[in-house]
């Protein structure tokens, strides 16, 4: 698979990036070619995806069983490729962070993007929710039936959102950082929740640039903690792999995954396969 974070990491804008020489890639898809002595539940030729810790782009993949997945037998492995990562990170802000029940709103960014897909797709598994995107204006055509009101991305959504919702929504999911911190705590409802979760903003251009990633981060807003207290409101932050290979809550995961897997079997959920590519030609 290839998310945002691979792009981060080409252009060096992550915490201690590794050194070189380096294959990329945190997910992939595949068939078991060996197993180490003690692995239990799998067999040399099973279909499964997998999260790795660096090295997915590659033709043979090591990683710890606690992190290989059996694939549906109607799932291919590009969606196989395309599913752990986007729908695990939007499962566990919506279901396990923020609570996401019948008739809530839900706020998310880059709506057309991999997470943002997978948010809207489990969005629909609950009644009633209501979901505002944010896009660049070129993808509107794609995903506007994923979302209930999709926004230009560089429109003053603040305003639509209230618009529509005058007095805001219980979830945003932000992954700009930046000057949207602000918008987005305003826009939340008594008891609401932000979620970050990433930082797309601060990539600029081919190269690593440290002034743009600081300038980025003096535009973030300073937050008070007793304007929460007064206010009801729950900022929280998100980060798959480090719950994975930082945190050791592999098991958490799994059972994330298989309630997917589920939602997959019963067709309510879906990845979204943008492109495929050669290996050569990454």
């Amino acid at each position: 698979g290839l998310n945002f974070i691979d792009l981060m990491v080409r252009q060096g804008n992550i915490d201690n990036p590794p050194k070189t020489p380096l294959v990329p890639g945190f997910e992939c898809s595949g068939i078991v070619e060996a197993l180490g002595d003690s692995v239990k539940g799998f067999e040399i030729g099973d279909r499964v995806m997998a999260f790795v810790n660096y090295n997915a782009w590659a033709e043979v993949v090591c990683t710890p069983v606690e992190f290989i997945y059996k694939i549906p037998d109607d799932m291919s492995f590009s969606e196989a490729a395309a599913f752990p990562m986007n729908f695990v990170t939007a499962y566990m802000m919506l279901f396990e962070v923020a609570n996401l029940r019948e008739g809530m709103s839900v706020l998310v960014h880059s709506a057309g993007g991999g997470v943002g897909q997978a948010v809207a797709q489990l969005c629909s598994t609950v009644p009633n929710v209501t979901v505002f995107g944010t896009a660049s204006s070129f993808k509107h055509e794609a995903i506007k039936d994923s979302v209930t009101h999709l926004f230009d991305r560089n429109a003053d959504y603040v305003q639509e959102v209230k618009r529509i919702s005058a007095d805001g929504v219980d979830i945003v999911l932000d992954c700009l950082c930046g000057e949207n911190t602000g918008k987005g705590l305003s826009l939340l409802k008594p008891l609401g929740t932000y979620i970050l979760y990433g930082s797309s903003n601060m990539v600029t251009g081919e190269t690593k640039s440290f002034f743009s990633f600081a300038k980025s981060w003096w535009q973030v807003e300073k937050v008070n903690p007793i304007k929460l207290y007064e206010e009801n409101k729950v900022i929280a932050g998100f980060s798959l792999l480090n719950l994975l290979f930082k945190q050791n809550r592999g098991g958490l995961i799994k059972s994330v995954i298989d309630k997917l897997l589920d939602l997959y079997n019963s067709k309510k959920i879906k990845p979204v396969v943008d492109s495929l590519w050669a290996l050569e030609e990454v």
